[in-house]
């Protein structure tokens, strides 16, 4: 289950500050405006953060980690009760060098490959 998600700091983190942010991100699984919401900081704070300190970055980076286990385990968890779609997604993102991908036509290569053709092509004047 996911953790509840109120727009309430813990007692003893103070708002707007890093630590606060760093909270907040992680109760909204790395989403960014309700967590500068619920840190009291704005966007753009986040940011400069975010190019200013090197651990406040690693500690975002955390954050964003632990939101991908979070929904990595909920995939398992589709895939352990049979959820073919789950299975599917899995196989297509982790199984690709055992051959789960799907044909992707690269369309502009093709249409760039016809042009050469017709212009390289004697006319029939």
């Amino acid at each position: 289950m996911a953790e509840r998600q109120d727009n309430q700091l813990p007692e003893g983190i103070k708002p707007k500050t890093k630590e606060a942010m760093i909270h907040a991100l992680r109760k909204t699984l790395g989403v960014v405006t309700p967590a500068t919401r619920m840190a009291g900081i704005s966007r753009q704070t986040h940011y400069d953060w975010l190019s200013d300190d090197s651990e406040y970055a690693s500690a975002v980076d955390e954050a964003k980690e632990e939101s991908l286990d979070f929904s990595e385990t909920k995939l398992f968890q589709q895939i352990a009760k049979e959820n073919l779609t789950a299975i599917i997604f899995h196989l297509k993102t982790q199984g690709k060098n055992r051959g789960y991908v799907e044909r992707v036509e690269n369309v502009e290569r093709q249409i760039h490959v016809k042009l050469n053709r017709n212009a390289t092509a004697p006319s029939n004047d």
